[in-house]
């Protein structure tokens, strides 16, 4: 997948295939865009289909993770950042140009990230607000420091949060406490998150990278075909009966039984020793 820098964010890759992502307008409290959301759209198809790529990282510069749609007015030169994608935007000017931006360029992003099959984690140095706490909610894991603060927000402008966050905040949350986090706009401390679910762990704010790539190191480690199917399983759980589940279950783990790691795993049990997952992609 690309690296470097691009707009309104930066890539880098680690070992062991940890593609991790940082949102460089900490000015704008890295505040999203069309074009930065064209690009980060990019970057994620990219990822699911690199076999370097095992993990994804989000995580934010300065005093923010994202704090929403960067409502500045004021134009972004993107100074050293390459374009992934052409430059197009939605227009918001008809009610059908707001719902057809929001369906191919705002929701895509969300999209985008709870469909990609390698797991994804947010890293929440800072506010995590509408924008910012949708795109957190749409990944698999959410570290934050204990400097985060997340909330939607959006009815203290009369408007939506309309990039899913009310779906996501439900399958976390159920509907009662959705109702009192939305409706009362709240915006709470890393703390009160941990204790709502919206995130696994908190951290101090000087360890929380240190912390993410070690749980991306593990994550990245394990079976990662086992792992993707089993994350897919997972989320269509959420939405299917007991018969649909143990259908889908059923289906991938026809792929997974057959799979040179599940051979591993048996042969290091009996050898007592760590198995050696993922030695197709080492090979490659």
């Amino acid at each position: 997948m690309d690296t470097g820098t691009f707009r309104g964010f930066e890539v880098a890759l680690h070992d062991p295939g940890i593609a991790l992502i940082t949102f460089n307008q900490p000015d704008r409290l890295n505040g999203m865009t069309h074009e930065m959301r064209r690009d980060l759209i990019e970057i994620v198809f990219q990822a699911q289909l690199d076999d370097g790529v095992r993990v994804v990282v989000f995580t934010g510069s300065g005093r923010a993770f994202c704090a929403g749609d960067d409502i500045t007015g004021r134009p972004r030169s993107y100074e050293g950042a390459r374009p992934l994608v052409p430059d197009v935007t939605g227009s918001h000017r008809t009610p059908i140009g707001t719902y057809d931006a929001l369906r191919s360029i705002s929701q895509a992003l969300n999209r985008a990230v709870r469909d990609l099959d390698k797991l994804s984690v947010a890293a929440i140095n800072g506010v995590a607000i509408q924008t910012g706490l949708s795109l957190a909610l749409a990944c698999d894991f959410r570290i934050a420091s204990t400097e985060a603060r997340l909330g939607s927000g959006t009815l203290r402008f009369g408007l939506l949060p309309d990039e899913g966050g009310q779906f996501l905040l439900v399958q976390l949350l159920g509907v009662a406490k959705t109702m009192d986090f939305l409706m009362r706009s709240r915006i709470v401390s890393a703390g009160e998150a941990r204790e709502l679910g919206l995130v696994h762990e908190v951290v101090p704010s000087e360890e929380l990278l240190e912390r993410t790539m070690a749980l991306a190191r593990e994550l990245a480690s394990g079976p990662q075909v086992a792992m993707r199917l089993l994350k897919r399983s997972v989320y269509n759980a959420a939405e299917q009966s007991f018969a649909q589940a143990l259908d889908d279950i059923a289906a991938k783990t026809a792929i997974s039984d057959h799979h040179p790691d599940a051979r591993e795993g048996a042969t290091a049990f009996r050898e007592k020793r760590a198995p050696r997952f993922n030695q197709w992609l080492e090979e490659r």
